[in-house]
């Protein structure tokens, strides 16, 4: 991983919140919403919340009895969440997932949504969210499948090709789609602690924009890929932008655009 995948300063975390939001995130943030539904829990702690989409369905979805923790790494985020609001109050926290600030068994639920494969060790995060886990307490997370399977990552990252021949840039492939070897997942679960098997399950959703500008500013420009491509050439960044569009409208037609997304749910008692 490079030292800017983590990185999500300055526009990144408003264009995340406004063009990747609605893009990819919103549906699997209702499902994970409503898989914890389920559980009844009381208290959540959720790490790498990110601009708070998960936040806000938990929020919506869970009774106001309900405690809920939000924390992410990148203070920048949390307050573009915290901008954003709640439909009811909740706690925003900076904080590493690979050392949480809470006492052990403080939760009875912790949920993740595509924060997993940023983490540099995942056993470690994993052993921090069984600690913070109460006997029986539940963990959910999901993580992006291969990248093949994300077409608008996919048609990105391939015509990203064309701009820097000699360097491409590779974050989404190496980062976001980096984690989605299941074995692989599963070891590290049992490296950080969890001993009861996981319950895994493949979910595939679409990706829909009103024009292929939008997803090409997404990742581009939404995501610590510009600090890839601005790393190579920052004036550049327009030009590549515009390179990710017309490739996404060459492959699924100038306006709107609809492509498949795909991910793994994970859930696992502690």
């Amino acid at each position: 991983m490079s030292d800017t995948d983590k990185v999500f300063t300055g526009s990144i975390p408003k264009l995340y919140e406004t063009h990747l939001v609605p893009l990819i995130f919103e549906p699997y943030a209702t499902d994970l919403a409503a898989r914890l539904h389920s559980r009844n829990p009381t208290r959540i702690l959720e790490i790498a919340a990110g601009t708070g989409v998960v936040t806000r369905a938990l929020a919506a979805a869970l009774p106001e009895s309900v405690s809920i923790v939000a924390t992410d790494l990148n203070q920048a985020m949390l307050d573009q969440a915290a901008a954003t609001g709640t439909v009811r109050p909740v706690e925003w926290r900076q904080a590493d997932a690979l050392a949480l600030p809470f006492g052990a068994g403080a939760f009875d639920a912790v949920v993740c949504q595509f924060g997993a494969m940023f983490f540099p060790d995942k056993s470690k995060a994993f052993s921090e969210v069984r600690r913070v886990l109460m006997p029986g307490g539940l963990f959910i997370f999901n993580v992006w499948d291969r990248i093949t399977e994300n077409e608008f990552a996919d048609t990105v990252t391939t015509a990203l090709e064309s701009i820097f021949p000699e360097d491409p840039p590779r974050f989404l492939a190496r980062t976001p789609h980096g984690y989605h070897n299941l074995p692989t997942i599963e070891r590290d679960l049992v490296s950080g602690g969890f001993r009861k098997p996981a319950k895994i399950e493949t979910v595939a959703a679409r990706s829909r924009a009103q024009s292929p500008h939008v997803p090409a500013v997404a990742y581009c420009q939404g995501t610590p890929l510009r600090n890839e491509i601005e790393a190579r050439n920052a004036s550049r960044l327009g030009e590549a932008t515009d390179a990710a569009a017309r490739a996404i409208a060459q492959r699924f037609g100038p306006d709107p655009v609809d492509g498949k997304i795909q991910a793994h749910v994970i859930s696992i008692e502690a």
